[in-house]
C-alpha cells in the first residue's frame, strides 16, 4: 500500500479549514474592504491588521498569521464583527489562530498567554475572576513583580478589588462548564 504524504500547500489548506470549522468564519465572504481594520481599537499595536490576516489566510500563508501577535493582541471586543458587512466573525477566527498557534508552540505573546491561562484558572477555581490573585500570580509568573503595586490600596479603598475572593454559588456548574469546553475540544 503506497502511503501518501502531504506536500506543505495540502498542510496548510488543512490547517485553513481547521480554522474556518472552528471559528465558523468562511474565508472566501471577506472581500477585504477594511472596515474591520478601520474599527479596531487595537489595530495601532497589531503587526498585521484583521484584514491583513485574513488576506494572508486566503492567500494560503499561514506560518505569518501563526507567528502574527495580532491575535494575542486582539481585544476580541467585536468591533470588526459589527462594523463587517459580510458579518465575519472575526474575534472566533482570531480565538481559533490562537489556539492553532498554541498547539504548534508558537507564542509570541507570552505574558498575553499567561495572563489569559491563568484568568481562566482564577474562573475555574472561584467562579468568576478575582482580581487581587490575578494581579498577583501575573506579576509573579511574569517577572513584573511590582507592577501595579502602587494602585493596589486605591483599588482596595474604593471596594474595586478585595483580600478574599467572591466565591459563585453554583461552583459545580462552572467547573461543569469548563469541562464541557475541554470535551468539544478534544473532538
Amino acid at each position: 500500500m503506497r502511503q501518501i504524504t502531504l506536500g506543505k500547500e495540502g498542510v496548510e489548506k488543512n490547517i485553513i479549514q481547521t480554522l474556518q470549522e472552528k471559528s465558523g468564519v468562511r474565508l472566501s465572504d471577506c472581500y477585504q474592504c477594511g472596515k474591520c481594520s478601520a474599527g479596531c481599537p487595537v489595530a495601532f499595536a497589531m503587526d498585521l491588521k484583521p484584514r491583513q490576516l485574513i488576506r494572508l489566510l486566503q492567500l494560503e500563508q499561514v506560518d505569518e498569521v501563526l507567528k502574527s501577535k495580532t491575535p494575542w493582541l486582539c481585544a476580541t471586543c467585536q468591533c470588526c464583527f459589527v462594523r463587517c458587512p459580510n458579518e465575519i466573525k472575526i474575534p472566533n477566527l482570531m480565538e481559533a489562530v490562537r489556539q492553532e498557534a498554541k498547539a504548534r508552540h508558537i507564542i509570541p505573546e507570552k505574558d498575553i498567554d499567561k495572563f489569559n491561562n491563568l484568568f481562566l484558572k482564577n474562573v475555574e477555581q472561584f467562579g468568576r475572576s478575582h482580581e487581587t490573585f490575578l494581579m498577583g500570580f501575573y506579576n509573579l509568573t511574569t517577572g513584573h513583580l511590582f507592577q501595579d503595586v502602587g494602585c493596589a490600596p486605591k483599588l482596595y479603598f474604593n471596594k474595586k478589588i478585595r483580600i478574599r475572593p467572591h466565591v459563585v454559588k453554583n461552583k459545580s456548574g462552572v467547573k461543569r462548564l469548563f469541562q464541557k469546553t475541554i470535551e468539544k475540544g478534544a473532538k
